[in-house]
């Protein structure tokens, strides 16, 4: 299916563990597609993939991601020089704030790059560099990203099957379907009607430091991710043993909690600029390519953009095909565009400032 071939890079492999759930064929007469997913845009998004594969647009540049390892590592050691040289008054403890928290966003959109498998050909190598990255330089587990980020994909804006839209109905209310739901309901555990207001000063800075942090400790711990937790805990190390050699205990707790905040700030507006605006609903069994499309838009293209959002506002792109290596998504996004008109879809794709309004 759509899914399978979109999710694994090495299908020998996964086809070995395939081969004890196999029952049987479908007989020639029997139909291979469900009444709700559409034939035609299936046996043309199939067409689609072949070309892209032959085009070589799957094949990652590794030196794009050589760099892109590079800067971040740059960074994230200027971040610590800033204070070592310059001292710890307020300008030099702002301008390593800022450093920081640019290294560490650039790390996260590696890190996605990495668990999506597409900055090497062998998983293995994939797998392992994601382990440096999120566990070691961002401080988070590997495996607990992947869990969750595998599910978003499958179904994105699905109701109980997305978890990045598990804060609906207790934070926020999303959707129009389901707001309208709730209302008939009388259900309320927040006043959504200020909803809006309170997303500035809850989600955006808040994600990071609060529920992510306790969240991917969780996860690793009661499903026993050894390895990850060995991992995270260098970077904490890391981090206490080369900024409190600089820092008074109240300026470092201070110092970690901010950048974190601006990280999650940050994250949030990009990661959600692409979904939330979209439909939110419960799962309609479409086919692939409908399901992606109605979750997803674009921002427009620039190289401030590219960099900014890691690729991101190429999300169409990057849900069609998530193993893609990044710098390949201007190229096949015509080839998405016209799939889109042939079969009358909505193609979105807005301003940065635009998208991020439309969160609001």
């Amino acid at each position: 299916q759509d899914a399978f071939e979109a999710f694994h890079v090495d299908k020998v492999l996964v086809s070995k563990y395939l081969k004890s759930l196999q029952i049987g064929e479908l007989a020639p007469d029997q139909p291979s597609i469900e009444p709700t997913k559409n034939k035609m845009l299936v046996k043309d998004f199939r067409e689609l993939r072949a070309a892209v594969e032959k085009m070589g647009l799957l094949k990652p540049n590794q030196l794009f991601f050589f760099l892109h390892l590079a800067h971040i590592l740059l960074l994230d050691t200027a971040a610590w020089l800033i204070l070592f040289y310059f001292g710890t008054s307020l300008m030099p403890f702002i301008v390593s704030l800022v450093v920081l928290t640019i290294s560490q966003v650039q790390a996260s959109w590696l890190q996605h790059d990495l668990g999506h498998l597409s900055v090497f050909r062998k998983t293995k190598w994939n797998h392992l560099l994601h382990k440096f990255v999120m566990c070691h330089l961002i401080g988070a587990s590997a495996k607990w990203w992947t869990l969750l980020h595998s599910r978003h994909h499958a179904k994105p804006n699905c109701f109980q099957k997305d978890p990045d839209i598990d804060m609906h109905p207790f934070l926020f209310t999303l959707g129009k379907k389901f707001s309208v739901e709730l209302g008939i309901k009388k259900k309320k555990y927040m006043p959504y009607n200020h909803q809006h207001k309170y997303f500035f000063i809850t989600l955006p800075p808040l994600l990071f430091p609060t529920y992510f942090h306790c969240h991917t400790f969780y996860i690793a711990y009661t499903k026993r991710y050894w390895v990850d937790l060995t991992w995270m805990l260098t970077f904490y190390i890391r981090f206490f043993f080369t900024y409190g050699s600089l820092l008074e205990i109240k300026s470092l707790l201070a110092y970690y909690f901010i950048f974190r905040m601006l990280e999650s700030s940050w994250f949030v507006w990009v990661s959600q600029m692409n979904h939330i605006p979209m439909d939110i609903y419960y799962d309609n069994n479409l086919d692939w390519v409908s399901t992606q499309l109605q979750a997803t838009c674009n921002v427009e293209q620039s190289l401030f953009n590219d960099w900014f959002t890691g690729h991101l506002n190429f999300q169409i792109e990057h849900h069609l095909f998530p193993t893609m290596p990044r710098h390949n998504y201007w190229k096949v996004a015509p080839l998405v565009k016209s799939l889109c008109a042939k079969h009358g879809i909505e193609y979105q794709c807005k301003p940065l400032l635009t998208a991020f309004a439309d969160i609001v």
